[in-house]
C-alpha cells in the first residue's frame, strides 16, 4: 500500500520513521524467543538492538535521526527472513505443554497483531500521494445511524470483577490479578460522543476556556496551536475528516477521536466526567456484543449500528478505544515478564490513562474485557473515542 519513499517518513512526531518497522517485528521474535527462551546466539546483535522496541517519549523529548542513520531496505530484508527461518525452526522443539513457551508465543502474535493496528496510525498521516488506496476501503458516508439522539442510562449498583480471571488463560503481565470491586450506580452515555457533540464544543468556544483543561492539557494547546481534534480539517467554514485514503465531509454521526486532554474538557463542559476503568467494567457486565473491530472497517461507522448490551449500553468493543479516567498503574499482585519486564511497568508513570474496548482497526482476539490499552493525554494520533457518565 506504500510508496516505497514512505519508508523514510516520520508520520507521528513521536515515532520512529516508518522503516523501523520492517524489522521491529522479527527483532522482537527473536529477543524474546531466539535469545531470551532458547538461549541461541544472535547472527545479527547490532539489527536485534537497533530493531528491538519502539518509543514513547516524554515532556516533549522528540527522536532527531536522520533517514541516513537507518540500514537500506534490501539489508532489513536479509534479516527478517532469517529471522523468520530461525524462529520457524523454534516451533518444532517448542514445548507447548510448559507455561513458559507457550506464553512466550502468544506474546509474539500478540505483539504483532497489536502493531497492525499502532501502524494504521501512523500510515494515517502519510501523505494521500505516498500510499494507494486499499480494494475493501468504503468511506462509509452513505451509512446513518439507526438509533436517535443523545441518551444515557443507568448502570445499577454492583460486584465487577476486573483483569484477567484465570492464571492458566494468556494475557498481558498489567491484566493480572483479578479482583472484585463494588460500583455504585452511575449514569452513562449509552453512545460514544459523535463528531457533532463535540462540534458544538468547539463552537461553544470550548479549546478557548481555560477553565476546562487542566494546567498540563492547556500548556499543550497553546504549545501545539490545537484548535480542533487532529482528525478534523476545516477550510472557511466547512469541516471535514481526514480518513485513511482520503478526506470527506464531516461524518456527524461518527465517534469524535481525541486525545484524553480532549474528552476530558468535553466533559468538563458538559458537568460530567470520563468514567473509571471499573466503570468501563461494570458496564461491560451487561455483554458486550458484536461491534465495528476485527478489521472490518478502516473507518468508524454510525454509534449505535451494532445492537446494544444488556444495559443499553452501545460499542463498548470496536468503533474507537475508549478514554478512562484511570492511570494506567499495576493491580496488586502484578508481576511483570520475566522475559520482557518493561512492557507494563516503564509506563507506571502516571502519564499515561487507560483505554478500554477496541477500534475498527483492532485484531479480535484482543477484544477481551482484561485487555488494558494505554497512551498519554496529549496524544492526538489514535483511534480513541469516548463517552460521559454521571453520578
Amino acid at each position: 500500500m506504500l510508496s516505497p519513499a514512505a519508508l523514510n517518513e516520520r508520520p507521528i512526531p513521536e515515532r520512529h520513521r516508518i522503516i523501523f518497522y520492517l524489522g521491529h517485528m522479527e527483532a522482537f521474535d527473536w529477543n524474546m524467543i531466539g535469545t531470551w527462551a532458547f538461549q541461541k546466539p544472535s547472527f545479527n546483535s547490532g539489527f536485534d538492538r537497533l530493531f528491538a522496541f519502539g518509543i514513547d517519549p516524554v515532556d516533549g523529548q522528540l527522536p532527531d535521526d536522520k533517514p541516513s542513520d537507518w540500514p537500506h531496505v534490501e539489508e532489513i530484508g536479509a534479516y527478517r527472513d532469517k529471522t523468520r527461518a530461525a524462529i520457524d525452526s523454534l516451533l518444532g522443539v517448542a514445548d507447548f505443554a510448559g507455561f513458559l513457551h507457550a506464553q512466550i508465543f502468544r506474546v509474539a502474535i500478540e505483539h504483532r497483531l497489536m502493531h497492525a493496528e499502532t501502524l494504521a496510525y501512523m500510515l494515517h498521516w502519510i501523505d494521500f500521494d505516498l500510499k494507494e488506496k486499499s480494494s475493501d476501503y468504503d468511506s462509509g458516508v452513505s451509512r446513518r445511524r439507526r438509533s436517535g439522539g443523545a441518551a444515557s442510562a443507568i448502570i445499577p449498583a454492583g460486584n465487577t470483577t476486573f483483569g484477567q480471571r484465570s492464571r492458566g488463560a494468556f494475557g498481558w503481565d498489567n491484566e493480572f490479578l483479578p479482583h472484585s470491586v463494588i460500583v455504585p450506580e452511575f449514569s452513562m452515555d449509552i453512545y460514544k460522543v459523535t463528531n457533532a457533540e463535540f462540534l458544538e464544543f468547539l463552537l461553544a468556544g470550548g479549546y478557548g476556556d481555560r477553565s476546562l483543561w487542566t494546567p498540563h492539557a492547556w500548556d499543550w494547546l497553546q504549545h501545539t496551536g490545537t484548535l480542533h481534534p487532529k482528525f478534523w480539517i476545516r477550510r472557511n467554514d466547512t469541516w471535514f475528516y481526514r480518513t485513511m485514503f482520503e478526506e470527506i465531509p464531516l461524518p456527524p454521526d461518527w465517534p469524535v477521536y481525541v486525545s484524553h486532554a480532549e474528552a476530558s474538557a468535553y466533559a468538563r463542559w458538559k458537568g460530567r466526567s470520563l468514567p473509571s476503568e471499573v466503570q468501563y467494567h461494570r458496564a461491560a457486565d451487561g455483554g458486550i456484543p458484536a461491534g465495528n473491530f476485527g478489521f472490518r472497517s478502516w473507518s468508524p461507522i454510525p454509534v449505535g449500528s451494532y445492537s446494544p448490551n444488556a444495559f443499553g449500553i452501545f460499542d463498548l468493543a470496536g468503533n474507537g478505544w475508549e478514554w478512562t479516567s484511570t492511570p494506567f498503574a499495576p493491580f496488586e499482585g502484578f508481576e511483570p515478564f520475566s522475559f520482557y519486564p518493561g512492557y507494563s511497568a516503564d509506563f507506571f508513570d502516571g502519564k499515561h490513562f487507560v483505554m478500554k474496548g477496541a477500534s475498527p482497526r483492532t485484531d479480535a482476539s484482543l477484544v477481551r474485557t482484561s485487555f488494558r490499552n494505554w497512551f498519554q493525554p496529549h496524544y492526538p494520533n489514535v483511534y480513541a473515542s469516548f463517552r460521559c457518565i454521571e453520578q
